[in-house]
C-alpha cells in the first residue's frame, strides 16, 4: 500500500476527529453561547452540508491545477478554519467557520480518495478503501471522550485546536508525496449546475431544521419548494448540458446506483447515531460529558475489531447477503438503544454498543466499497464525486435527521427527556430499514470483480 493511502487515511482522520470530538461538547457550548443543544445542529451538519456541495468543483480544480496544490491547499484552510472556529463568539461566527471547513474538507478527503483510486489497480481497491476507512473509525474511539474531557476540565474551544499538528505535517508531506494527475485540459466548470446542486442541498438541511423546530411557516414551505425547483432543474441540466458538473453516466451500472440509492439511506441513520447518542446520555440520563464520550467507546471498539475480518466476510457471504444481514443487524441494536434507560446497566449498554459498531461499521465498508466494482477506470472520476457527495451530503442529514427526530420527539412527548431520544432511535431504525429493502434489489452477485480480484491476488 502506497505511503499517499496512509497520508489521505490521516486527512480523514482530522475530519473525523474534527467531527466526532464536536458531539460531546454541544451542552457546553449551548451554556456558553445561549442556546439549546440539539440547536447547535447546524454548525454541525452545516460543515457536511458545505462539503458535500464543494466536492463537485473538486475533480474540475485537480484537472485546472493538478491534484498537488488542490491538496495541500485544502489542508491548509481545513486547519486554519479550524483554528477559526476554535475563536467564534457565537452561533452566526461558529457557523461561518465550519462552512469555511467543509469548503476544505470538501478538497482533501475526496480529492486524496480520487488519487489514490486513480493509481490502484482493481486488485488492492477493496484493501486501500479498508486503509481509507480505519481512521473514520478510529478518530470516533478519540473523538468522542477527548471532546468531553477537553470541554468538562479546560473548555470546548480547545476541542478545535487538536488537528493543528497534524493539519501543517499534512500539507507538508502533500507537497512531497501527492501526484499531480494532469492527464487532461480541465472541462468548462459548471456555474448554473453547481447552483443548483448546493440550492437543493442547502434549502432541504435548513427547510428540514425549521420543520422538526416546529416552524412550518411560509418561510419553511418555500425552503420546500426551492428544494424541490433545484432538484429538478438540476436534473433537466444534467441531461441538455454539454458538460455538467455531475456527470449522470456512472448510474448506467446497476451496482453502482443501487449501492448509491440504498448506501445513502444506510449512512443517514449511521451517521445520526454518533449524534443522538451523547445528547441522550447527557440531556436525558443526566451523565456529564466525558462520561458521556467515554460511553461511547464500546461503539468504536467494534467499529475496528470487525474491521480486519471485513474483507474476508465480503469474500465469504458476497456484498448483497453480507448487506442484508447486517442491515437487520443494525436495525436491532437501534431498536435496542431506543430501550435504553438510567438504570440500564453499563456492561449491557457496552455490549449493546458494541455490537451496534462492529455492523455499522462493516455497512459503511460494504456500500463504501460496492460502488466502485463494475465502474471502469475512465469514469472513476466522476462516479468518485458522485459518491462522495453522496457520502459528506449523507452525514449532513443524518445529523439534521437525528436532530429533526428529537425535536419531534420532545413536541410529542415532552416529558420525560429521555422519550424524545428513544423515538430518534426509532426513527433511525425506520430509516435503516427503508435502506434495507433497497438492498434486496441488489444481484445476488453485485461486487463479485472485487472479492475475485481479491481472491485471485491471494493464490
Amino acid at each position: 500500500m502506497s505511503k499517499l493511502a496512509f497520508l489521505v487515511a490521516a486527512t480523514f482522520f482530522m475530519e473525523f476527529l474534527d467531527a466526532t470530538i464536536l458531539t460531546t461538547a454541544l451542552p457546553h457550548m449551548a451554556d456558553s453561547m445561549g442556546a439549546a443543544a440539539v440547536d447547535l445542529d447546524i454548525g454541525v451538519s452545516i460543515y457536511s452540508l458545505t462539503l458535500a456541495v464543494f466536492i463537485l468543483p473538486g475533480a474540475w480544480l485537480v484537472e485546472r491545477f493538478g491534484a498537488r496544490p488542490v491538496f495541500t491547499f485544502a489542508i491548509v484552510l481545513f486547519t486554519l478554519s479550524s483554528i477559526a472556529c476554535g475563536f467564534s463568539q457565537g452561533p452566526i461566527s461558529f457557523d461561518i467557520a465550519r462552512a469555511v471547513q467543509g469548503v476544505g474538507g470538501a478538497l482533501m478527503v475526496p480529492v486524496g480518495r480520487l488519487v489514490v483510486l486513480r493509481v490502484t489497480p482493481k486488485s488492492e481497491v477493496m484493501r486501500a478503501v479498508a486503509v481509507l476507512t480505519w481512521p473514520g473509525l478510529t478518530a470516533p474511539l478519540i473523538g468522542p471522550p477527548l471532546g468531553g474531557y477537553l470541554a468538562d476540565t479546560i473548555s470546548w474551544r480547545a476541542i478545535f485546536f487538536v488537528n493543528v499538528p497534524l493539519g501543517i505535517a499534512g500539507a507538508l508531506l502533500a507537497l512531497r508525496w501527492t501526484p499531480r494527475l494532469e492527464s487532461q485540459p480541465p472541462r468548462p466548470f459548471d456555474v448554473l449546475g453547481f447552483a443548483l446542486a448546493g440550492g437543493a442541498l442547502g434549502s432541504a438541511l435548513i427547510g428540514l431544521d425549521r420543520f422538526s423546530g416546529g416552524h412550518a411557516d411560509v418561510y419553511a414551505l418555500g425552503l420546500a419548494a426551492l428544494c424541490v425547483a433545484c432538484g429538478v432543474a438540476m436534473a433537466v441540466h444534467v441531461r441538455t448540458s454539454a458538460h455538467p458538473i455531475v456527470d449522470a453516466r456512472p448510474f448506467a451500472y446497476a451496482t453502482f446506483a443501487r449501492s448509491i440509492t440504498g448506501g445513502t439511506a444506510a449512512r443517514i441513520a449511521l451517521s445520526g447515531v454518533p449524534f443522538v447518542l451523547p445528547l441522550m446520555f447527557q440531556l436525558g440520563m443526566g451523565w456529564d460529558a466525558t462520561r458521556a464520550g467515554l460511553m461511547l467507546a464500546p461503539l468504536f471498539v467494534g467499529n475496528i475489531g470487525i474491521k480486519p475480518a471485513t474483507t474476508a466476510i465480503l469474500r465469504f457471504g458476497g456484498f448483497r447477503r453480507v448487506l442484508l444481514v447486517n442491515g437487520a443487524l443494525q436495525i436491532a441494536t437501534l431498536i435496542g438503544c431506543a430501550c435504553l434507560g438510567a438504570t440500564t446497566p453499563v456492561y449491557l449498554i457496552a455490549a449493546l454498543l458494541v455490537i451496534s459498531g462492529a455492523s455499522r461499521s462493516m455497512h459503511f465498508t460494504s456500500v463504501g466499497t460496492l460502488p466502485f466494482s463494475d465502474v471502469p477506470p475512465e469514469e472513476m472520476s466522476m462516479a468518485n464525486v458522485i459518491f462522495s457527495v453522496s457520502f459528506q451530503g449523507s452525514v449532513a442529514f443524518g445529523v439534521g435527521y437525528g436532530a429533526a427526530a428529537i425535536k419531534l420527539g420532545t413536541w410529542l412527548a415532552p416529558a420525560p427527556p429521555l422519550a424524545a431520544f428513544h423515538f430518534a432511535f426509532l426513527a433511525l431504525a425506520l430509516l435503516m430499514f427503508v435502506a434495507w429493502l433497497d438492498h434486496w434489489r441488489l444481484a445476488a452477485n453485485a461486487g463479485a470483480v472485487l472479492a475475485n480480484a481479491v481472491k485471485d491476488k491471494t493464490k
